[in-house]
């Protein structure tokens, strides 16, 4: 993967000319496209259930958010099972062994047809790629890269991120930022977890999952995060170049913010001070003061310390504009996909802007007198914000703040 310098980026409140999402692709526990997702997420129809792809024998959780068709081949029936790896020549890769390339390879195909990309288009396609990071994260980037030379004629992939929990949301404001100072007219971002035995042994050995199997965030009883399955994958691209092929901006994003507070390996800063600095980030880039902000889908992971920094974080940001502030997580729906959060949030928040419901922070049990946030409960809320944000915290004090314009 080649290197692609992004800088800090503008500092200042980049107008209707800035970065626009042409293009959503996604594949999640609520089934295949934004549609799916956006019902899901707005009638909070949580998508938990028995986890049948491993064992989970003796483990304290056995549910997470599985795709409910099982996972796909990794690259299209048009190429052969094996593909020679762009590293070396003779190398074979055995592609259709890694369901996560056939994953995103699925997403990054809705997206690349929904923004209508022609092959002079992809010729010059750079491709943000987060991912998991472990063993097979080589050959899932491999995978992927055969796939978008395939499909779409785009070089490769450009870079890996392996961020943790804000991987992602790390490509969108690198892709944001290289549209807006016009280094690229498009940059297509894609996310990928699948849940796998390894990582859920770690979470649920850290007691990080939730005992009663359910995702509750910012509610009293709330006992940790559920993982979840996730392909996703956008289309960032220049306003005047989309006005110029006619494409449909499904979303603005007016401004993007990302924050370190270093406070623990794992524990989030009590006071969201990382949380805070990243939304006001986001904001000074979109020359916005917070009560123009009208919608949050927020980490909310369903533990109780990271909740109650955020919401902290919130009410520190928004002051007296907290108490009208909507807030949910749609995790509590779609579950936890760790580098791929990110991008499935964004793409659950795009949706929520184009419905016009606010979706619901489902598991509620009761109020937490430590959070003191509007939640969306009982069922969606009917709005239409001029804008919204779409939060991410990861471990190590990482934070990013996406925020985002109707279309």
């Amino acid at each position: 993967m080649s290197g692609l310098a992004t800088g800090a980026g503008p500092p200042g409140p980049l107008g209707r000319a800035g970065p626009v999402v042409t293009g959503v692709g996604v594949l999640s526990a609520a089934g295949r496209g934004l549609t799916a997702l956006t019902a899901a997420a707005v009638h909070g129809k949580a998508a938990f259930g028995p986890v049948t792809r491993f064992d989970v024998t003796g483990r304290r959780t056995t549910r997470a958010a599985l795709l409910p068709d099982g996972l796909p081949d990794a690259l299209p029936d048009a190429l052969p099972a094996d593909t020679a790896r762009p590293d070396g020549p003779g190398i074979a890769l055995p592609a259709r062994t890694v369901p996560a390339a056939g994953a995103v390879l699925d997403a990054i195909g809705q997206a690349c047809r929904q923004a209508g990309l022609t092959a002079a288009e992809g010729a010059a396609l750079p491709v943000l790629l987060a991912l998991h990071s472990d063993e097979s994260t080589r050959a899932t980037a491999d995978a992927v890269a055969a796939g978008v030379r395939a499909d779409w004629g785009a070089p490769g992939v450009t870079r890996v991120y392996t961020g943790a929990c804000v991987a992602a949301a790390t490509a969108v404001a690198d892709a944001a930022v290289l549209v807006a100072t016009g280094r690229h007219e498009r940059v297509l971002v894609a996310a990928v977890h699948l849940v796998g035995p390894g990582v859920f042994a770690v979470f649920d050995a850290g007691r990080a999952l939730a005992r009663d199997g359910e995702l509750r965030p910012f509610s009293t009883g709330r006992s940790g995060t559920l993982l979840g399955d996730a392909a996703a994958a956008v289309m960032v691209e220049a306003a005047p170049a989309a006005d110029r092929r006619g494409a449909t901006a499904l979303a603005r994003l007016a401004g993007w913010g990302r924050a370190g507070d270093a406070h623990h390996v794992c524990r989030p800063e009590p006071e969201g001070t990382g949380v805070a600095r990243a939304v006001e980030a986001a904001l000074a880039r979109a020359g916005l003061a917070p009560a123009e902000i009208g919608y949050v889908n927020a980490n909310g992971t369903g533990s109780t310390l990271s909740d109650r920094a955020e919401a902290r974080a919130l009410r520190r940001v928004f002051g007296p504009h907290t108490d009208r502030l909507p807030v949910s997580s749609s995790k509590s729906v779609h579950g936890h996909a760790l580098e791929a959060s990110a991008l499935l949030e964004l793409a659950v928040t795009i949706g929520a802007l184009a419905s016009g419901l606010l979706p619901v922070n489902a598991g509620w049990l009761g109020p937490d007198p430590d959070v003191g946030l509007d939640l969306v409960l009982d069922g969606p809320r009917a709005a239409r914000p001029a804008y919204a944000l779409s939060l991410n915290s990861a471990f190590g004090g990482a934070n990013t703040a996406l925020l985002l314009a109707s279309g």
